[in-house]
């Protein structure tokens, strides 16, 4: 029998393991109101603007005669089923979309959806990043979806904390330095 196949060991000495945070539910689709405005805008954008372009050049295509030749025709078509796909896939997460307020956490030193939060790794080095929805974090501006190991094992954390995180590598130890969250906007209550 391949070694692929046995198992290393029976003894429980693994449950001391650390291990990430539990997954969160599933069905939430946690977001910010500028996050949903950008999805609502691209929806918009397709609806209105481009899905017409583009249904107006495959039926000018196809008033051209053979369809199995002509590439206007043939790209039309694949490129209007992409984009329907997208609008379908937009509504969906619309649908499901839980609006936050990270503002009203404003002022609090512990870490909740929409923080940004400032924590120094095990060599000492600070990062920042800002904890926002799936459908609108941005890794190159420092930005991590609340589902992501770094965004789960800080949840809930506060200023002082020292947490490990779960990383390819290794568990590697950090420390909670800064929590921040937008100012409510004026006249908000």
């Amino acid at each position: 029998m391949s070694k692929a196949f046995t198992r290393e060991s029976d003894n429980t000495d693994d449950e001391d393991e650390i291990q990430l945070p539990s997954a969160p539910a599933v069905g939430k689709n946690y977001i910010t109101a500028s996050g949903y405005g950008r999805l609502r805008s691209e929806w918009m954008e397709l609806i209105d603007v481009e899905r017409p372009k583009v249904v107006e050049i495959v039926h000018w295509a196809a008033s051209n005669g053979d369809r199995s030749e002509n590439g206007d025709y043939i790209y039309g078509k694949k490129r209007l089923r992409e984009i329907d796909r997208r609008i379908r896939f937009l509504t969906q997460r619309m649908e499901i979309a839980e609006l936050t307020n990270p503002s009203v956490h404003h002022g609090i030193d512990q870490v909740f959806f929409g923080a940004t939060v400032a924590y120094l790794d095990s060599a000492g080095h600070e990062r920042t990043v800002t904890i926002l929805g799936i459908d609108e974090a941005d890794s190159t501006r420092g930005e991590v979806s609340w589902v992501s190991p770094v965004a789960r094992t800080l949840l809930k954390s506060r200023v002082g904390d020292v947490l490990n995180l779960v990383t390819p590598a290794g568990v590697e130890e950090i420390e909670v330095v800064r929590v921040d969250y937008p100012a409510p906007a004026a006249g908000a209550a």
